[in-house]
C-alpha cells in the first residue's frame, strides 16, 4: 500500500550516524567546543534527528529564520510557522566559528550531536515576540523563555550520533517512520492527529469521535515536552488517556504514541506547526478546536483556526478538521455545540478550569458529564500528592 501522505517536503529526514561514521565523530567530539543543551533544545533536536521536524536538517539559517518570522515560509517557499533555533551568549561567541564544528552535550553531560556551523547570527527578540507570539509581554511564557535565551543564532546542520536518552513512556515513544510502518500495517489511509497538552474531558472525547466517524483511524499524540510548571504533568495526564483508551475508545481504530515536543504557547503559528509536524508522523487530518496552542488571554478563541486561511490547502498537505467548542446539553442529553445545539448557556455544562482545579484539589468529583469518573480520581489522587 502507497502510504497516503508524504512527509512535508516530500522526504522524511533522518540526520543520525551509525557504523564507523558514529565512531569517528564521537572521538572528534571531545576536543571540540561544546554547547550544554535545555530541554527545549534537546527536544527540537531529537525532533530533527528522527524527521518529525523534516525538512529541516538543523538549526535554521538566518535566511530561513528571517523568512519564517516575517511569512511563515523557509526561504525556498514551503510553509513553516515556527523558528526552530539554537541561540547562544553574546560573551560566548568566539568560542564557536563558521566553518567549524561545535558538539552538543545534555544536561547530564552526554554527547548527543554534532552541529556543523554554517553561520552565527544576531536578531531581534522583541520583533520575533510580535511576529511569532503576537505578544512582547514578558509574561508570555513562550516570550519570557525567549527572552531569557542567548542573543545570538547558532545555524547549521546536525550529525546526531546519541538519541536523546529518555527513561519515561518508552512503550509510547515512536519515530514518524515508525508510526508511518504501524498506520500502513494497520491498513488506515486517513489518519487524523490530536494535540492535547491537557487531561481528555468529555468535550475533547466528543470532537475525536465526531472526527473518528469519517476517517480509518485516530492517533491521540500528547506533548509530552516541557510545558509551564503549573500544566498537569506529563505522568498523570497518560494515566488518564490510558484509563479513557481502555474504556471508552475502539481500540482497533485509536493509537497513542508520545509526541516529544516542547510547548511553545504560540497559539495559532503553534497550530499550523502542530499539524505539519503530524504530517510527517503519517496523519492526513488534523483536528483544532479552541484556543489551540494558547494561554491566557493572549489569543482569539478561534485565531488557532482562522490563521489555516492564510495557507492554500496544498501548501500545508494536511486537512484540518475545526471543531467549535463543545458541552454537555442537558436538554439535549448529550455533547452538543453552537452549530449542533439550539440551547442557551442555562443549560450546558460548563466549567472552567479554575472551577475543576478548584474541585479536584478539594477532593470533590466534577460532574459526569464534563470528566469521566476514572479520569477525575486519577486527577484527585495526583492533586493530593
Amino acid at each position: 500500500m502507497r502510504f497516503p501522505v508524504n512527509p512535508h517536503g516530500g522526504e522524511l529526514i533522518n540526520r543520525v550516524v551509525t557504523g564507523g561514521d558514529r565512531e569517528e565523530w564521537i572521538k572528534k567530539g571531545s576536543s571540540l567546543a561544546r554547547i550544554t543543551l535545555n530541554e527545549r533544545e534537546l527536544s527540537d533536536l531529537d525532533m530533527i534527528a528522527s524527521g518529525a521536524l523534516s525538512p529541516l536538517t538543523g538549526f535554521m539559517s538566518s535566511a530561513d529564520y528571517r523568512s519564517v518570522v516575517e511569512s511563515m515560509h523557509l526561504s525556498n517557499g514551503l510553509a513553516w510557522s515556527l523558528p526552530i533555533t539554537l541561540s547562544v551568549k553574546k560573551e560566548n561567541e568566539a568560542r564557536y566559528k563558521e566553518g567549524g564544528d561545535v558538539a552538543l552535550y545534555d544536561e547530564k553531560g552526554g554527547l548527543i550531536a554534532i552541529l556543523h556551523l554554517k553561520e552565527k547570527f544576531a536578531y531581534n527578540k522583541e520583533e520575533e515576540a510580535q511576529q511569532v507570539y503576537r505578544t512582547t509581554d514578558a509574561n508570555h511564557p513562550g516570550v519570557a523563555a525567549l527572552y531569557a535565551q542567548g542573543d545570538l543564532y547558532l545555524a547549521g546542520e546536525v550529525t546526531v550520533i546519541n538519541r536523546v536518552g529518555y527513561d519515561d513512556f518508552l512503550a509510547y515513544r515512536k519515530d514518524p517512520a515508525e508510526l508511518r510502518q504501524l498506520f500502513k500495517e494497520k491498513g488506515w489511509k486517513r489518519i487524523v492527529g490530536f494535540q492535547t497538552r491537557n487531561p481528555i474531558h468529555r468535550a475533547h472525547e466528543y470532537l475525536q469521535k465526531c472526527a473518528l466517524e469519517l476517517v480509518d483511524g485516530l492517533l491521540i499524540h500528547p506533548l509530552v515536552g516541557a510545558t509551564k510548571s503549573d500544566d498537569v504533568p506529563a505522568d498523570v495526564r497518560m494515566k488518564c488517556y490510558e484509563v479513557l483508551l481502555e474504556n471508552y475508545y475502539p481500540k482497533d481504530r485509536t493509537y497513542i504514541s508520545v509526541f516529544p515536543a516542547a510547548m511553545r504557547y504560540a497559539g495559532p503559528r503553534e497550530a499550523i506547526f502542530h499539524a505539519i509536524v503530524r504530517k510527517n508522523y503519517g496523519c492526513t487530518h488534523f483536528i483544532v478546536g479552541r484556543d489551540h496552542a494558547g494561554v491566557g488571554n493572549y489569543y482569539g478563541t478561534y485565531d488557532a483556526q482562522l490563521i489555516f486561511d492564510e495557507f492554500e490547502p496544498q501548501e500545508l498537505g494536511i486537512q484540518p478538521m475545526f471543531f467549535e467548542h463543545s458541552v454537555f446539553c442537558k436538554k439535549c442529553e448529550g455533547m452538543a455545540s453552537s452549530k449542533t445545539c439550539p440551547h442557551g448557556k442555562e443549560e450546558h455544562v460548563f466549567l472552567s478550569g479554575t472551577k475543576v482545579r478548584e474541585m479536584l484539589s478539594q477532593g470533590i468529583e466534577p460532574p459526569h458529564e464534563f470528566s469521566r469518573p476514572e479520569v477525575a480520581k486519577i486527577l484527585i489522587e495526583a492533586m493530593k500528592r
